[in-house]
């Protein structure tokens, strides 16, 4: 992703242009206090922090070792905001998440504990090793923030983001997610090896530490307001009717393209769209362009694709027909 210090694009004169001086000085302190332990890792933080003003749930995946956790709670330390952590097992129940009733002996009645889904930033540790029925204690928290227990319904505080691991499903002991699941997540960000130079990075800056990255060293950036005005900024960002022709092209081009067994769903498109808005407030502008939709593309549609039987066979990725789409429709001008 561009950075936002680097951007110089001028804004259409004709129109009002919002101030995104406030949003700009926080994004890039938001980017310089993960820049402390997440070495290397630009993209990475960009798309942190992208989903958390998009107001939407990340998915990251990749092999152990490799800083998942660890990225989740750098952006949580960011925040001026409350943090939970829920390790997945296969013997997790959803009481486990969403919380039980206990019997009160003083007032002889059940009360309702909360459990840890009652939080503002949500860190789910391997969400992929717990099996379906632990799953869908998530639907309606992550689609519509609350939780219905008993009757009764519970609405989450702001800011609610949940931040999930997962190993690839090709690891033992793990579950794919359920595809109405996978949909509720803005994007999936895929985590590789770093390069050799970044690695030697890695060691030089914690050669002297004995327990690891020291997360002290991260301060809090966004206070809840702030975070909420970010938030309320997005959707003031302009997207004008091509744009979003553009974006409706693409993921209908997903329902009909001969390697894609299931295309994205509309929920998918606005995830698209709100993204693409973040990516132009990044880059320093109050108007979505085209470049904007393409970057967000990959990974806010790479995790509800299920690919056909014989593009499987033949070793394609969701990404390669991602790019493969984006290749074949028009691009306004």
């Amino acid at each position: 992703m561009e950075d936002i210090r680097e951007d110089s694009q001028e804004i259409d004169p004709i129109r009002p242009s919002l101030d995104l001086s406030f949003a700009v000085e926080k994004l890039v302190q938001m980017q310089s206090e993960c820049a402390k332990v997440l070495i290397g890792q630009e993209e990475l933080i960009d798309l942190l922090l992208t989903g958390l003003l998009a107001q939407g749930h990340i998915l990251l995946e990749g092999v152990p070792g490799i800083a998942k956790t660890l990225s989740a709670k750098v952006l949580a330390k960011t925040l001026a905001a409350d943090f939970s952590r829920i390790q997945f097992t296969p013997d997790l129940m959803p009481s486990d998440i969403i919380g039980t009733s206990i019997f009160n002996l003083k007032s002889s009645e059940f009360e309702f504990k909360q459990g840890p889904i009652f939080s503002n930033v949500i860190l789910i540790d391997e969400i992929n090793r717990a099996p379906a029925k632990t799953q869908a204690a998530l639907f309606e928290v992550m689609e519509e923030h609350q939780v219905t227990f008993d009757g009764d319904t519970m609405k989450m505080s702001d800011p609610f983001i949940v931040m999930a691991t997962q190993n690839p499903i090709e690891q033992e002991g793990t579950y794919r997610l359920p595809e109405g699941q996978l949909d509720r997540f803005l994007m999936k960000i895929k985590l590789s090896y770093p390069s050799e130079v970044q690695e030697v990075d890695i060691l030089r800056r914690f050669r002297h530490e004995v327990h690891g990255a020291d997360l002290g060293q991260v301060n809090a950036v966004l206070s809840r307001q702030d975070i909420a005005d970010l938030q309320s900024l997005v959707g003031k960002i302009y997207v004008e009717d091509d744009i979003l022709t553009y974006i409706s092209a693409l993921v209908r081009a997903t329902r009909t393209h001969g390697q894609i067994y299931l295309g994205a769903s509309p929920r998918a498109a606005l995830a698209l769209m709100k993204s693409a808005k973040v990516a132009a407030i990044m880059s320093g502008r109050d108007f979505v362009i085209p470049d904007d939709v393409q970057e967000m593309a990959v990974p806010v549609l790479n995790h509800r694709l299920i690919l056909s039987p014989t593009a499987e066979i033949e070793g394609m990725s969701t990404d390669q027909v991602i790019q493969d789409v984006l290749q074949t429709i028009d691009v306004p001008r």
